[in-house]
């Protein structure tokens, strides 16, 4: 059993039922921010599901340079903590430079460092200083074992409110593949283990000059996850992915959001029964 970190009133790990992380990929503007807030939380309550809210004020990893980048950083954050206001659910959100901690954790319960920056070791160690929960993203290039070692910069800082997300790792050109033997490895570092099952589909860069994805993955692979006993299920979701301004191709329809929870809530039950 992995051990138990506390987001406002959200307990993830120790044995607590599924935390579903969820929300659009980035923030595009007000309007759908609120709009999908106020449909995940419906979603959540109905099933008595944990909800911390994602949405990055940036997207720093683009593949070409038409790629959507932000609204802006103030106005993105803004708008992230006016949802945070009127909702009340903790908001989890990327950060891409050291610079960017200190404006990003005035906002966020959960600072995320994006696979991709995993081993920046700057980055990490700004995030561990600000004492909020860190949620590193495995890179698709890390063996499940090597986690360990951004864990460890973030300890040195005396923050052990950690999350660790596999996100799918590197299978030949343009795909993605997910190990659930990782999850499992994972867990022995003894901090709550998610999995993000909408990047996890994604094909990267395997749509000339933007990433692909497999979007009718998402359902089997979550329901794989939580039958192996992760602690929080991680997924983008979008009112409508197709015009969905970054990562169009891998983001759940927020319709179908509600289907997805009630199965894989009805399997962490089970599981999280059979595992006590």
């Amino acid at each position: 059993m992995t051990k138990e970190v506390t987001v406002q009133t959200v307990k993830i790990g120790g044995g607590n039922p599924l935390t579903l992380i969820a929300g659009p990929c980035v923030v595009e503007n007000r309007d759908m921010i609120f709009f999908t807030a106020e449909k995940v939380k419906k979603i959540c309550e109905q099933y008595s599901t944990q909800l911390i809210f994602k949405s990055s004020y940036k997207k720093a990893n683009r593949t070409s340079m038409t790629g959507f980048v932000s609204i802006g950083m103030d106005e993105a954050l803004k708008i992230l903590d006016d949802v945070k206001k009127a909702f009340g659910f903790p908001i989890l959100t990327d950060i891409h430079t050291a610079e960017e901690v200190a404006a990003a954790a005035q906002v966020a319960d959960v600072l995320q460092i994006p696979a991709f920056l995993c081993r920046q070791t700057d980055l990490l160690i700004a995030a561990g200083k600000t004492g909020k929960t860190v949620n590193i993203k495995k890179g698709q290039f890390l063996a499940p074992d090597d986690i360990r070692h951004p864990i460890e910069k973030i300890e040195s800082t005396g923050n052990s409110k950690i999350l660790v997300t596999e996100r799918g790792t590197t299978f030949g050109y343009h795909n993605l593949i997910v190990d659930m033997r990782g999850l499992v490895m994972m867990r022995k570092f003894g901090y709550p283990v998610v999995l993000d099952a909408t990047h996890s589909v994604q094909l990267p860069s395997g749509e000339n000059g933007k990433s692909g994805g497999q979007p009718e993955f998402i359902f089997p692979l979550s329901r794989a996850g939580v039958a192996i006993g992760i602690d929080a299920l991680f997924i983008e979701t979008h009112p409508e992915p197709s015009k969905a301004m970054s990562d169009a191709a891998s983001q759940l329809p927020l319709d179908q959001l509600e289907s997805l929870l009630k199965q894989v809530v009805s399997i962490d039950r089970t599981v999280k029964e059979y595992l006590q």
